[in-house]
C-alpha cells in the first residue's frame, strides 16, 4: 500500500473539523477532508467479515486492488458520478419464529459511507447532548445505563416514561432530514452522496424497491443520520423547551431509538406523555400506544416491604426495579429482561441444534465464547442471579443436545458431568460495576 498517512495523521484532520465545526454554525466546504488518505482509514475502519451486497465482491476481493479502488471511489465521489448502489435484503431469525429484515450494502459503499460517517462524527460531537449515547464516539449502551442508574438514585426514583417508535429507522422522512443537515451541513458533494443513499432502494428477490422514508438500510451512515434526526427531535426539544417549564427535576436517556424519561414530579411525566405523540407526529414518526407507557418508579422509605414492587421498566434489555442492598438500603437493580433472556437461550439451542454433530470441543470452545459474550453485556451489578439461572439452562440445553447424539432416552448427569468437568463452561462474570462512579451507592 502507498501512501504515508497515519491513523493518527486522520484524526488531526477530523480534530479540525471538530474545531471548524464549534466555530462556525453552517458547513459548507466539507468534501475536501476526503481524499486517499482519509479512504483508506475508512477502507480500515470497515468490517471485512460481512456478507457480501448486490455485486457479490468480498473486502478481501477488493482489497486485491486497493490503491486503483480508492482512488476510482474518490474520483467518482468528488465528480458526482457516484452511484449507490441497492442494498441487498435477506431475512435473519428473530428466535421467536419470525424474521427480521436486514439490508447489506456493497462493500465499497460501506467504505465511502464510513469516510461520510467520520466527518458527519467530527460535526455532530460538538451539537448532540449528554443524554444521548448510541453510536457515538466513546459511549455505549452500558453508559447509557450507568447515566440511567446515577440519575434515578441521584433523584430518589419517581416517574418514567418509556417511548417505543413504531419502526423508526423506516420511518425517518427524508424531507425532514433534509432540512435538519440543511441547518448545519451544506457541502454539495456530501449531500449529494447522502441523498443518492436515501434514494438507493433495497434489492429482494430480484426485485428493486424504492426507498419512500428511513435510513439506509444496514448502512454505516445510518445511525449518525438517526442520531441528527432525533437530535433534533427529542433531544433538543426536551433540553431547551421541554425542562424549563417542569415543576421539578427531569432528564432523558437515549441510546438510538431507545429512550426513558425521568421525573421528580407525576404531573411533569403525565404532561410530557401528553404532548409527545404529537410531537412525534410532526416528524412524521408513531409512538407504539401499548409499549409508550408511564411508570410510577418511586423509592420505597426504609422498612416498607409493600413498596418493593412500586414499579419496574425495560431499557437497553434490563428491567430496572428497586431492591434493597446488602446493608439494607433501597437502590435501583437491573437484571436481564425475560425477553432478552429467553432470546439468547434459544439463539444457544438453535447453535447446538444446528452442530449437533461436532466434537464436544468444539461445541464446548462455542458455547464458552457464547457465554462470555452474554456475560460481557449481561454482566451488571446486581445482575449475578440471572448470569447464574442462563449459565444453568445453558447446560441443560447443551446435555440436551448431547442426549439427541447418542441415541439414548436421558444423558445422566453424573456422565454430564464428567464432560463438564473435562471442558468447563465459564461462570458467570460481573463485567460493569455500578460503584466506581458513586461514592456511596
Amino acid at each position: 500500500m502507498t501512501g504515508t498517512s497515519s491513523p493518527l495523521d486522520i484524526s488531526t484532520r477530523l480534530q479540525r473539523i471538530a474545531e471548524l465545526a464549534r466555530k462556525v454554525p453552517k458547513l459548507t466546504t466539507l468534501a475536501h477532508h476526503v481524499d486517499i488518505e482519509f479512504l483508506r482509514e475508512a477502507y480500515r475502519r470497515t468490517r471485512k467479515d460481512g456478507a457480501t451486497g448486490i455485486d457479490g465482491q468480498t473486502a478481501a476481493e477488493y482489497g486485491e486492488h486497493l490503491e486503483e479502488n480508492l482512488q476510482s471511489l474518490l474520483d467518482r465521489f468528488k465528480s458526482g458520478s457516484y452511484h449507490a448502489p441497492p442494498v441487498r435484503r435477506v431475512h435473519i431469525p428473530k428466535g421467536d419464529g419470525k424474521t427480521r429484515p436486514i439490508g447489506i450494502p456493497t462493500f465499497e459503499d460501506k467504505v465511502l459511507q464510513r469516510a461520510v460517517t467520520m466527518v458527519l462524527d467530527a460535526v455532530y460531537e460538538q451539537d448532540f447532548l449528554d443524554c444521548s449515547y448510541g453510536f457515538r464516539p466513546g459511549r455505549s449502551a452500558h453508559g447509557a445505563l450507568q447515566a440511567l442508574w446515577d440519575g434515578l438514585m441521584a433523584m430518589h426514583g419517581g416517574w418514567m416514561v418509556e417511548v417505543d417508535i413504531q419502526g423508526f429507522f423506516d420511518a425517518l422522512d427524508h424531507q425532514q432530514l433534509r432540512t435538519f443537515l440543511d441547518g448545519r451541513v451544506c457541502d454539495g458533494v456530501l449531500r449529494r452522496t447522502i441523498n443518492k443513499w436515501l434514494k438507493a432502494g433495497v434489492l429482494e428477490g430480484g426485485e428493486w424497491r424504492r426507498s419512500e422514508g428511513g435510513t439506509p438500510q444496514g448502512g454505516v451512515v445510518s445511525p449518525i443520520l438517526a442520531n441528527v434526526y432525533l437530535h433534533e427531535v427529542v433531544d433538543k426539544w426536551f433540553d431547551v423547551e421541554v425542562k424549563p417549564r417542569l415543576r421539578g427535576p427531569a432528564f432523558l436517556v437515549r441510546y438510538a431509538d431507545d429512550m426513558v424519561f425521568a421525573f421528580a414530579q407525576e404531573t411533569d411525566a403525565r404532561r410530557v406523555l401528553d404532548v409527545l405523540a404529537k410531537r412525534f407526529a410532526k416528524y412524521g414518526l408513531a409512538l407504539h400506544p401499548d409499549k409508550t407507557r408511564l411508570v410510577p418508579f418511586g423509592r420505597p422509605r426504609l422498612g416498607d416491604e409493600a413498596h418493593r414492587a412500586d414499579g419496574s421498566f425495560d431499557f437497553l434489555g434490563f428491567t430496572h426495579v428497586w431492591g434493597q442492598s446488602r446493608r439494607g438500603s433501597w437502590i435501583v437493580k437491573r437484571r436481564t429482561a425475560k425477553g432478552r433472556f429467553g432470546r439468547a437461550l434459544r439463539r444457544v439451542g438453535d447453535w447446538c441444534r444446528r452442530h449437533l454433530h461436532l466434537p464436544v470441543g468444539d461445541q464446548h470452545r462455542h458455547l464458552a465464547q457464547m457465554l462470555r459474550g452474554h456475560y460481557g453485556y449481561f454482566g451488571i451489578t446486581g445482575n449475578a442471579d440471572a448470569l447464574g439461572r442462563f449459565l444453568y439452562e445453558v447446560r441443560r440445553t447443551w446435555r440436551k443436545w448431547l442426549d439427541r447424539r447418542t441415541g439414548r432416552s436421558r444423558m445422566p448427569w453424573n456422565r454430564f458431568t464428567r464432560i463438564l468437568d473435562r471442558f468447563p463452561l465459564p461462570p458467570p462474570k460481573v463485567v460493569h460495576s455500578v460503584y466506581p462512579s458513586t461514592a456511596n451507592p
